[in-house]
């Protein structure tokens, strides 16, 4: 099969004929329709991920077709599905108590074992894909692997944002946005972050209801104005100390604090303890969703609760997968890349 490969990191993927994958018992093989291109692919790109070498195929967020199925798997041959980007064993405490999302067996294509930047990808423990919509285009569910299903995750279940409460979003990529987007759903007031300002016209155009730009102001102070004392719920979207704490600062009392951003390297980093003690925060961690709600947030995707087609901006080739991970050295343009030919 054509696959990107990792082969220097920071360097252009290498676009290789490798073996197809082997069919897992308790799985399927998917011929991909569609990949998205996530900052957590551009830190195993870089070297930042220790799961990521020479020879790895990126690629976590992906959507197709079944094309072999092994003697335990629960889908068919034919099946179009979406994949979380955990894929969790089902059988240890965390699955058995619904928080699949923490499970000490995952596997997680792209991190280990080879993902979805390739015309095949395989999917051990299945029970965790669905069925794609046929109203949702493949562009489309492959973003929603690991943005939306975080995002959702993030904001529903750890830090329970309510309607009319604040919501601020630290990073416009493709968690911001759909931290925007559904946050917006849920009722709640957003105002977002960034350093580029076509992104913050962009997140505004989306519903944001206020925008910061971190250049050129101290966010955290600019929020605390906004929001008349300071944001009940804060999302940071890129991983990194600055906007860590920003976010812790321009929380109001007994705020949430979500942490999405994958931190790189090492992930040490100073933060704000003061303002967690002083304001009695709560600071949560979180990463991807447990696979059991992915039904309904399909279904009120389905419903047109939410539009989340504008999160994609780009469909790309296979081979056009370097130069989006190399734009994210520095600033990157509104929205997000999604691989959809795998023959160029």
């Amino acid at each position: 099969m054509r696959a990107a490969v990792v082969r220097t990191f920071s360097q252009d993927l290498s676009i290789e004929t490798v073996a197809d994958p082997v069919c897992p018992d308790n799985g399927v093989v998917l011929e991909v329709a569609a990949c998205g291109v996530c900052r957590s692919d551009y830190h195993g790109w870089t070297g930042e991920h220790p799961r990521v070498q020479d020879g790895s195929i990126l690629g976590h967020e992906y959507c197709g077709t079944v094309v072999d199925a092994g003697p335990h798997a629960k889908h068919a041959l034919g099946d179009r599905l979406i994949a979380p980007f955990i894929l969790s064993c089902g059988d240890c405490p965390a699955c058995h108590t619904g928080v699949s999302n923490t499970c000490e067996n995952q596997v997680v294509p792209g991190f280990g074992v080879p993902g979805a930047y390739a015309e095949y990808v395989a999917a051990p423990f299945d029970h965790n894909l669905v069925h794609l919509p046929d109203t949702m285009t493949p562009a489309l569910a492959a973003g929603l692997g690991c943005r939306v299903t975080t995002a959702w995750h993030a904001l529903t279940d750890r830090a329970n944002a309510r309607a009319g409460e604040w919501v601020a979003v630290h990073g416009t990529g493709g968690i911001g946005l759909a931290t925007l987007l559904l946050a917006k759903m849920l009722g709640a007031q957003v105002v977002v972050v960034d350093v580029v300002e076509e992104k913050l016209t962009h997140a505004k155009s989306l519903g944001a209801d206020a925008a910061v730009n971190a250049a050129d102001t101290d966010a955290a102070a600019a929020i605390r104005d906004i929001t008349g004392g300071g944001a009940h719920v804060s999302v940071e979207a890129l991983g990194i100390e600055a906007t860590t704490n920003a976010s812790v600062d321009c929380l109001r009392t007994l705020g949430r604090h979500v942490h999405v951003g994958m931190p790189a390297g090492s992930g040490m980093m100073q933060v704000n303890m003061r303002a967690i003690y002083t304001k009695q925060l709560s600071f949560f961690g979180t990463r991807g969703m447990p696979a059991w709600k992915y039904p309904s947030l399909l279904s009120m995707i389905e419903r047109g609760d939410v539009d989340l087609r504008p999160m994609v901006a780009r469909e790309v080739p296979l081979s056009g997968a370097s130069a989006e991970l190399r734009a994210m050295h520095g600033p990157t343009p509104p929205g997000t890349a999604v691989i959809t030919n795998f023959q160029a």
